[in-house]
């Protein structure tokens, strides 16, 4: 008996020693050297709130009082970019500056009236076409062009955002069709839009880290997955090739794609006027090819760093740029940064390397890439805004010192996760925590989604209590606002 004792003694001492030896912290994230950069800030606080004390004053009359105003300032707008259609317009051009004011101020008196909200939601499609052709002939190396070409095709989506918000799901369209830019690539129909082998599609996924891929540049963007697609010109079978965190670069099915709920999906397509595509039409379609042989060819893991350096791994953008980049094609005309000190600790504590990256939302904007269309979930982009907001407001945060934390009682269980997934990676199988993301880096990303979540529940109680007293739902502006105040409570 007393050897029993003596030997269970041993091995519970074991035990807790190994545990003990778990839980022994390792050495913090070294926080990489920031871009060269700055953070684009609208510091406009003052002028959101006039928009919606315009908005108030509208819902006070009657739609038909407001109808010669929103036609006078439709037209106005309309007239605004047939000028910009027409004429070599620079970035610095106050041409630009008016197309934005006008479009900025119709958006109350839509919002107010969303029986015009499909014209507007159009109008903003043209303004997106016109601009990207424009910047065909900037410099996107030049701060000046990204912040005027942001600046509009942010603010336009943002402005047409807060419309649809306003409105019934019925009284707008989920897909607005852009540029039918034409393609000779093999083509096949997806969430009702003909889509061409080498496609890029950009999503905007429902996770709370999703909202962080998307908000966490110098630019933030909508975006936070990028993909290709991929025709057969035998079949018109659709794949779409993409590298996902838990599994690396995968080929998907059409009905895998579209079961992982996404709050936005846009549509972009090489330009079919590029020296490179009139010299091989075919290009997009070779790219989309060299991406699904090279994923199912063999396991090529997901990039945590974000090093373009290293071809053996690749993260969701990574995987499109490399595709186009072996066939002369070189994307993201203007790569995305990372200068804040405290988004950059909080990057580098997930696994993040390298600051000047790839970001999915930074694709919009390449002259590159016509927008051939975009869909949104209307049910999911309320969501969507909460989450963003949530996100904002935290990295606000982040600036000022807050950083992600983690229990050490739960770091001895991660790593014997991480052990286990390490092992069933060898065998080609998905273990708990990804390849390539470390015990502690699984857990603050566990933080990070439990405090994002616990933020959106609180944000959005906070816009019920508003929008049951004002019957509005609150404006972005206010989102933030409500999350800076859950933050300090």
């Amino acid at each position: 008996m007393a050897k029993w004792k003596k030997t269970l003694f041993i091995v519970g001492s074991l035990l807790i020693l190994a545990a003990l030896a778990l839980m022994i912290p390792g050495p913090s994230p070294e926080v990489p050297q920031l871009a060269d950069s700055a953070p684009f800030v609208w510091d406009r606080t003052g002028y959101w709130s006039e928009l919606q004390r315009q908005f108030e004053d509208a819902r006070t009359k009657n739609c038909p009082a407001l109808s010669k105003d929103i036609e006078d300032r439709l037209l106005r707008v309309d007239r605004l970019l047939q000028e910009v259609e027409n004429n070599r317009v620079p970035p610095e051009a106050q041409l630009l500056g008016w197309l934005e004011m006008e479009f900025f101020e119709l958006a109350p008196l839509v919002a107010a009236c969303p029986q015009k909200a499909n014209r507007f939601v159009r109008l903003q499609t043209g303004i997106r076409t016109a601009l990207k052709r424009r910047s065909q002939d900037w410099d996107m190396s030049l701060r000046t062009s990204r912040e005027t070409l942001y600046r509009v095709l942010y603010g336009s989506r943002a402005a047409v955002e807060e419309v649809l918000l306003q409105s019934q799901p019925d009284q707008v369209k989920a897909l607005q069709e852009a540029s039918d830019e034409p393609s000779a690539t093999p083509s096949a129909k997806i969430l009702g839009m003909t889509v061409h082998s080498g496609d890029i599609l950009l999503s905007r996924g429902t996770a709370p880290t999703s909202a962080l891929i998307a908000r966490g540049a110098d630019f933030p963007g909508n975006f936070s997955h990028a993909a290709l697609v991929h025709i057969d010109p035998e079949s018109s079978l659709a794949s779409i090739v993409e590298a996902h965190i838990e599994e690396g670069a995968v080929v998907s099915s059409l009905r895998d794609y579209l079961t992982d709920r996404k709050a936005r999906v846009m549509l972009m397509r090489l330009r079919a006027d590029l020296p490179a595509t009139r010299e091989d039409p075919l290009l997009p379609h070779k790219a989309a090819t060299f991406a699904l042989e090279r994923a199912v060819s063999a396991h090529i893991p997901y990039d945590f760093e974000m090093d373009r350096a290293d071809p053996n791994k690749l993260y969701c953008s990574e995987l499109a740029f490399d595709a186009y980049q072996r066939l002369g094609v070189k994307l993201w005309a203007a790569e995305s940064t990372i200068s804040s000190p405290g988004l950059a600790s909080w990057l580098a504590a997930f696994g993040v390397r390298n600051m000047t990256t790839l970001g999915p939302s930074g694709l919009e904007y390449d002259p590159q890439l016509s927008v051939v269309a975009e869909w949104r979930d209307l049910d999911a982009l309320w969501q969507d805004h909460l989450d963003n907001a949530v996100v904002d407001a935290l990295l606000e945060a982040a600036e000022g010192g807050l950083e992600l934390d983690y229990s050490l009682w739960e770091l001895p269980l991660a790593r014997v996760a991480k052990a286990v997934s390490a092992l069933l990676n060898k065998m080609g199988k998905v273990g708990p925590i990804p390849e390539g993301m470390s015990a502690t880096a699984a857990l603050r990303n566990r933080w990070f989604s439990a405090r994002q979540v616990d933020l959106m529940q609180r944000v959005a109680k906070k816009a019920d209590a508003f929008s049951t007293k004002e019957h509005y739902r609150a404006p972005y502006w206010l989102l933030v606002d409500f999350a800076r105040t859950a933050i300090k409570e």
